[in-house]
């Protein structure tokens, strides 16, 4: 996958991008990324990019020309995701982050100050995304986010097999608890399942763990999920307080 950030602070990205996975993803070639300055698109001696918005009103605007320049400078194909990172786009989920996964590229457009100039939008970008109904001071954050939930999820760059199906979010459900040695720690213990060898009890016992603890903390993710008919009566049974 090719990846390419539109950002005023290109340094952010280094840390990030060159450790643990995001790292391995580049070194073992699942990954192209680059981020750019947008300054450098901006055609004026003094790298000017924003201007006070028509109107009146706080806060400085992205300038269009510019933004519209810097993608043009990326020669996006037709089918190019162009998602700008905003607090009005859609909601970054695990199925959003899949799809995205699914492409051979992506653009990302960082906004800062008060947003960016409309015709951005109109002329050029594809997508919006959000991580959370809150706001950040730029876009930057955010498309680190979206790049590890995006990243992680190409085939290859996570080293155990099938590990992306077993995230919380992947099935609909969270994700149930896990333990490793030692066997004992302050006098509590490794459930006795997981040491039995009995592997279609242990699959039992961790997807039930997984309904429980989405019931207890997100129970709205239940509504969608594609649960069994064995699922359900461990539901009814959760409701009921029959179960463990």
């Amino acid at each position: 996958m090719k990846i390419e950030v539109l950002t005023l602070f290109p340094n952010m990205f280094d840390g990030v991008m060159s450790e643990s996975m995001m790292w391995k993803a580049r070194d073992r070639g699942l990954l192209d990324f680059s981020a750019r300055d947008i300054r450098d698109y901006s055609g004026d001696k003094h790298r000017k990019v924003d201007d006070s918005p028509y109107g009146g009103g706080g806060g400085m605007i992205l300038k269009a020309d510019v933004l519209l320049r810097a993608i043009e400078a990326l020669e996006p194909e037709a089918d190019t995701p162009v998602i700008l990172l905003s607090p009005q786009g859609r909601l970054l989920t695990h199925e959003a982050a899949a799809e995205l996964s699914r492409r051979e590229r992506l653009i990302l457009v960082c906004g800062h100050y008060e947003g960016v100039d409309e015709r951005v939008r109109e002329l050029a970008i594809s997508d919006e995304i959000s991580i959370g109904d809150y706001v950040l001071t730029g876009g930057e954050l955010a498309a680190m986010v979206l790049i590890d939930a995006v990243v992680r999820l190409i085939p290859g760059v996570l080293g155990a097999e099938g590990a992306q199906q077993r995230d919380s979010h992947a099935d609909g459900l969270l994700e149930g608890p896990h333990y490793t040695r030692p066997p004992e720690v302050r006098g509590l213990t490794v459930p006795e399942v997981l040491t039995s060898g009995h592997h279609a009890e242990v699959e039992r016992w961790r997807r039930q763990q997984a309904l429980k603890r989405t019931w207890l903390r997100r129970p709205e993710l239940l509504e969608r999920a594609e649960l069994s008919e064995a699922d359900r009566e461990y539901l009814a049974q959760l409701a009921a307080g029959a179960a463990d």
